[in-house]
């Protein structure tokens, strides 16, 4: 019943097929092809017959990372306290006004 878990590696047979230069370049770009295929704006290739490098000259930014949220950017300087008065401030940080009362109202 379980003699699948007393086998040994040796015993199973498992192909490893490798893949061709021409397979692994097919493969390659169609892959590009594919993704190129569902853009809005579509990169320049450029191929050098030099190297064989094929570079893609893509936009500054690309639609799905306009989606994402901005770079935060420098920390603004804090803004100057203006000096304290001599009135009081209030707990939320409004100055209170302060009424002096005078001997003529109390009478």
């Amino acid at each position: 019943m379980f003699k699948f878990l007393f086998r040994r590696k040796s015993d199973q047979s498992v192909e490893v097929t490798k893949e061709t230069q021409r397979e692994t370049l097919l493969r390659a770009i169609g892959e590009v092809n594919e993704i190129t295929a569902t853009l809005d704006d579509k990169p320049a290739v450029t191929v050098d017959p030099n190297t064989g490098a094929i570079t893609l000259t893509l936009p500054e930014q690309m639609p799905d990372e306009a989606l994402a949220l901005p770079a935060p950017e420098e920390a603004l300087p804090e803004p100057e306290m203006p000096e304290a008065e001599d009135t009081p401030a209030k707990a939320d940080g409004t100055e209170a006004k302060v009424e002096a009362e005078t001997d003529s109202s109390k009478a």
